[in-house]
């Protein structure tokens, strides 16, 4: 595909893929922290339960948002809005040094009532402040619709 059919991903999808994303990542780490931690661990006022809270919490799902980023240039929620997180320079797919940048710049972007998120909206190239210090872009065809139907005869 060609860069002229392509398009820089705004806010409002990006939210939603995020939203998708935290579905899924939360179906798979709630049952397994309630198995091994109980109900008490959602009334608890601790932070970190132990080790296995520590990385069924923020390890595994760092890892495979990083694999996902190197892999396909995607997670499940860029998926169904048709995106995929690219480098900024080259357009290809992010090497590992790039999406382990741009994944611990998720905590720079929620600094200050998340305006690094924010920002999104009103960037020329609908980065964020971790797009920026990673140096990517998420983009999409323009052409998102459904083929249209062709008969032959």
């Amino acid at each position: 595909m060609e860069l002229r059919d392509m398009e820089y991903v705004g806010f409002w999808p990006r939210l939603g893929a995020a939203i998708i994303d935290a579905i899924l990542v939360s179906a798979i780490t709630v049952p397994v922290l309630t198995l091994i931690y109980g109900s008490s661990y959602w009334t608890s006022d601790k932070f970190i339960h132990g080790p296995a809270d520590f990385i069924i919490s923020w390890i595994l799902p760092a890892i495979a948002y990083v694999w996902l980023w190197v892999a396909t240039g995607q997670t499940p929620g860029k998926m169904a809005i048709g995106a995929r997180i690219v480098d900024a320079d080259t357009g290809r797919n992010i090497s590992i040094g790039k999406a382990i940048a741009r994944y611990l710049s998720y905590f720079i972007s929620a600094i200050g009532l998340l305006i690094g998120y924010i920002w999104i909206g009103f960037d020329p190239k609908k980065q964020g402040w971790h797009d920026h210090i990673a140096r990517t872009v998420v983009i999409r065809s323009k052409n998102r619709g459904p083929q249209p139907v062709r008969f032959e005869g």
